[in-house]
């Protein structure tokens, strides 16, 4: 949501009601309710089997033109774990948002470079996965109930399906020490 219209809706909200919250709290809810709303409205009108014309000319009602043009133009690209990792850490530049992303992001290129030249040698590789793999290598297993670069929501059940072991400790690690 543009700056403007969230101290638009921000200045609507103080005239109607007394909030002690900060107003970076309420621009950051209404932020949220947009993407939800934006979501909605994508999930009604988007169809996939109708071409790019068709679908410029049913704008929703609620939505701004430029805003469905480029959902529209974004969503015909399919981003992997990998690519969402890289995103989201980096500047509008190009540069890593810390040095520690940076280090996080050559890991990951050299771990996929290492699958990529196992797999044009032997056939039995299963490239599907792969972003899942390296994710795991180089970042580790995380908290059990979330799967990382999928957003809040996302349970591992979801993402991988119920025969899943990614997440799960291996053997040693899943018995509990009891001292008597």
């Amino acid at each position: 949501m543009p700056d403007s219209n969230k101290n638009q809706a921000l200045a609507n909200i103080k005239e109607r009601f007394a909030l002690e919250v900060s107003d970076y709290y309420i621009k950051k809810a209404l932020g949220k309710k947009w993407r939800d709303n934006k979501s909605t409205l994508k999930k009604q009108y988007f169809k996939k089997d109708i071409s790019l014309e068709e679908k410029l000319r049913n704008v929703p009602p609620e939505m701004l033109r430029y805003q469905w043009e480029d959902a529209e133009v974004k969503s015909v690209q399919k981003v992997g774990r990998l690519q969402l990792f890289e995103i989201t850490h980096r500047k509008k530049d190009g540069s890593p948002m810390t040095s520690e992303a940076g280090e996080i992001m050559e890991k990951l290129k050299e771990k996929k470079a290492e699958y990529e030249a196992i797999a044009s040698t032997d056939n039995s590789v299963n490239l599907e996965n792969i972003d899942n793999r390296i994710i795991i290598e180089v970042l580790g297993p995380k908290r059990y109930g979330r799967v990382r670069f999928q957003g809040s929501g996302v349970t591992p059940t979801q993402y991988f399906g119920s025969g899943s072991q990614q997440y799960m400790p291996s053997g040693s690690q899943a018995q509990p020490e009891f001292r008597g």
